[in-house]
């Protein structure tokens, strides 16, 4: 069976380093053997069908080929449509009466519990707020995730060690959703 997932870089394309051209990453994938290859701006996400393997592997397979390719390591999550909506829908803040600049989700490559954040004085932040879902985090920055003191806060290696972590606006969510939806 054949599935649509979206491959989620972490830290490529900013600043003028770990340059992942775009039509590079389509090939490259294709050569991996998927399918129905496409990417979505510059910050690292990829749409494609394949009918093997599952996140993890799939995940661990681009890594390797971007290593390969491009000489540097890039963290890579690959999620499916499914667990895509399921984090779009589960969205504990009203996510149709925000500008989607104040509204991220970070994406975790395993579960995280609320243990890992019990340190952090959630009220210092406020009116800035986050919310754990399935391996994900989401984040209400009124301001803007780049004037955000919260954001800062949890990209702290604390808070992510021994996960990969990467983040995405409300509008990239959205997208990804309807990239990797099923045709028809």
């Amino acid at each position: 069976m054949t599935t649509m997932y979206a491959a989620l870089l972490r830290g490529i394309n900013v600043g003028g380093s770990r340059k992942v051209p775009m039509a590079d990453l389509r090939a490259l994938l294709k050569n991996l053997g998927h399918e129905d290859v496409r990417t979505y701006l510059q910050s690292g996400q990829a749409v494609f069908s394949s009918g093997h393997g599952d996140e993890e592997s799939l995940a661990a397979e681009l890594a390797h080929g971007i290593e390969r390719h491009f000489g540097f390591g890039v963290d890579v999550i690959v999620r499916d449509h499914a667990y895509l909506r399921a984090v779009a829908d589960a969205c504990p803040f009203p996510a149709a009466d925000l500008e989607p600049k104040q509204l991220h989700v970070t994406y975790f490559s395993a579960p995280v519990t609320p243990e890992r954040f019990g340190q952090l004085d959630q009220a210092a932040f406020l009116p800035e707020e986050f919310r754990l879902g399935d391996r994900a985090l989401y984040l209400y920055a009124p301001d803007g995730l780049g004037r955000s003191k919260l954001a800062e806060q949890l990209a702290r290696p604390r808070f992510t060690k021994g996960v990969i972590a990467t983040t995405r606006n409300w509008n990239t969510v959205l997208k990804l959703v309807e990239l990797t939806a099923p045709a028809g």
